[in-house]
């Protein structure tokens, strides 16, 4: 079996082996026709669009994005064509988690700003959006959940409409899937009417697709003072993102948010052991982070704790200094642990 592996996939490389008799790495921006039309299977990221064009007349059977989000998979196409694939869902709702409470407490304190006193509303409440409830209510903060499809599945009583966040939440952040059209349409869901009924200068966090926010109706509502800050980790047209909008953010970084190393090896173990079901192989191999460089913290409070473990701020800066470099910072960058892999002393 050949498979041909998006070279920036860790901790693989020694897994992969036991299951494939040929192994091909390359950039994914790299995938072409002309390569993928001898393989049995891709395991990609987002920067390779799997459509008609790069998988037609190839024998490609199985396609795994070792990522939340499969909006560069043409699902119809695939569909079509017999291709089965899979994504990885959940892989770094922990990492995502982590980077939104790393950030709260970054804002807070150059706000001069209490968490227990504020409203955080949150759009889309999956893997994602729940770890996220979880880490603002243990800041003691109202939470407010907005997520249409387990309103319409579950019943209206734990959540809120768009119209009751936009009014009353003071932080909100977005963690629902990009649907370009539909019932469920998330492209440019911020949008300017978004923004106009906002009514308490809220910060806005976007860690989920650039194009669920409008950048120009993002960038007016910064300049006309509507929103106070915005905490901005996924971008439109990446890698050539806005960079006005890079300048403007209170914390800018290159789609690093879901990128700890615990994440990535869930990822790669979800992929894995995919294409080991679809093909019918025994799963023979482990796959673990590695462990942290530094793993006791000593610190006063939890909350130093958690910016000794991970502090978005330096990633911001790199980003602002070097924008030119976006898609470099975020393929080389130095995966990070969660909180789990420290033993913490105070």
């Amino acid at each position: 079996m050949k498979i041909i592996i998006d070279n920036k996939i860790p901790f693989i490389k020694e897994a992969v082996q036991r299951i494939a008799d040929k192994v091909v790495y390359v950039p994914g921006k790299d995938f072409t026709p002309e390569l993928v039309r001898d393989a049995d299977a891709l395991i990609v990221r987002t920067r390779t669009h799997c459509n008609r064009d790069l998988l037609e007349g190839s024998r490609v059977k199985f396609i795994a994005t070792a990522t939340i989000g499969f909006d560069h998979i043409d699902t119809e196409y695939c569909k079509q064509a017999g291709i089965e694939w899979t994504n990885a869902p959940g892989c770094n709702s922990a990492s995502v988690a982590q980077y939104i409470q790393s950030s709260l407490l970054v804002w807070k304190s150059c706000r001069n700003k209490k968490l227990n006193e504020l409203t955080i509303g949150i759009i889309g409440v999956g893997n994602v959006g729940s770890k996220v409830a979880k880490v603002a209510r243990d800041f003691g903060m109202r939470v407010l959940l907005n997520d249409l499809p387990r309103e319409e599945k579950e019943g209206t009583e734990q959540f809120a409409s768009l119209s009751k966040i936009a009014e009353e939440c003071d932080i909100i952040t977005f963690h629902v899937p990009l649907y370009k059209e539909g019932k469920y349409k998330t492209f440019h869901l911020a949008d300017e009417n978004f923004f106009q009924s906002l009514k308490r200068k809220p910060v806005i966090i976007n860690t989920s697709r650039g194009e669920v926010i409008d950048t120009n109706a993002l960038l007016k509502a910064l300049d006309n003072r509507i929103i106070l800050d915005a905490i901005i980790d996924v971008w439109e047209h990446e890698p050539e993102i806005n960079r006005e909008l890079l300048e403007k953010a209170f914390i800018g970084t290159p789609h690093i948010a879901g990128y700890s190393a615990d994440g990535k090896a869930n990822a790669t173990r979800m992929s894995l052991d995919a294409i080991c079901k679809f093909f019918q192989i025994e799963a023979d191999y482990k796959i673990n982070a590695p462990a942290p460089a530094s793993p006791i913290i000593h610190a006063k409070t939890h909350e130093e704790a958690i910016l000794q473990i991970y502090n978005p701020v330096e990633d911001s800066t790199r980003l602002k200094n070097q924008p030119e470099q976006f898609e470099t910072l975020r393929g080389d960058y130095p995966l990070r642990r969660e909180e789990t892999a420290y033993l913490i002393k105070y």
